[in-house]
């Protein structure tokens, strides 16, 4: 028997990066899961790809509804779907703050309303949002992005508020650099892209950059039936970095 035995999870961004891994752990928990996307992959045993888009609130109720038709009910809301920026507060236009912010943040409030009825029928409610060790630490060059994060931390709180009483926990996962197809993209832009990964490896006190599957483990622990009594809570999976103050 798994962990996810009966359960049904909804994963926005579920096509790609930790989006992916957490849809693949659910399922090799055993749970079914839909995945909401732009390019949400292809069906599979106990997989609905559902494309959706986190800034079209009507795609997000449609994919609900397809969701709890096809499985019956969700239990599990993972909000995954994000996008990057990089530049001081002075470094991105209005038109990307209001781009960035509407994916990250209200993105997050729009999918959690698509969902929220569904939820609110399910006896093993969890909601799992992605935030970011950049919610809470000053990172250079990160001003929207830790910005959008710090909304996400935010709104996690008051979600959990919220939603205590209709016995629906909420919870965040603060990854620290993650090593996905998103983070080698940026990568990709910088003049040095083996010496930027380094020096991003480096600031972590792992030394190493966090992985899609390390991120997903602690999203799994949230959202799972066994973390009953944790709700208002962000998990950092970071290499340390939020905590640890070493010697050079």
């Amino acid at each position: 028997m798994g962990t996810f035995d009966g359960l049904v999870a909804v994963v926005t961004g579920g096509g790609s990066g930790i989006g992916a891994a957490v849809v693949a752990a659910l399922r090799s928990g055993g749970a079914r899961v839909a995945s909401f996307d732009l390019h949400p992959g292809e069906p599979a045993d106990g997989l609905l790809p559902i494309t959706a888009d986190v800034s079209d609130r009507a795609s997000l109720e449609r994919g609900a509804d397809r969701t709890a038709a096809e499985f019956g009910v969700i239990d599990i809301l993972v909000n995954c779907a994000g996008v990057s920026a990089v530049g001081g507060v002075d470094g991105n236009d209005d038109d990307e703050w209001r781009r960035v912010l509407d994916i990250n943040v209200t993105g997050i409030a729009r999918s959690t309303a698509a969902v929220l009825p569904h939820l609110r029928r399910s006896s093993h409610a969890s909601i799992v949002n992605i935030s970011s060790i950049a919610a809470t630490a000053g990172l250079p060059q990160r001003a929207l992005y830790s910005a959008s994060k710090g909304a996400v931390h935010a709104l996690t709180l008051a979600t959990a508020a919220d939603l205590i009483a209709d016995g629906i926990r909420v919870n965040c996962v603060a990854p620290g650099t993650v090593d996905t197809p998103w983070v080698a993209r940026l990568l990709a832009r910088t003049d040095d892209p083996v010496g930027e990964k380094a020096r991003l490896a480096a600031r972590q006190p792992t030394g190493r950059l966090v992985t899609a599957e390390e991120v997903a483990a602690a999203v799994l622990y949230l959202a799972s039936p066994a973390a009953g009594a944790t709700t208002g809570t962000s998990l950092a999976v970071d290499g340390g970095m939020s905590g640890l103050r070493l010697p050079k």
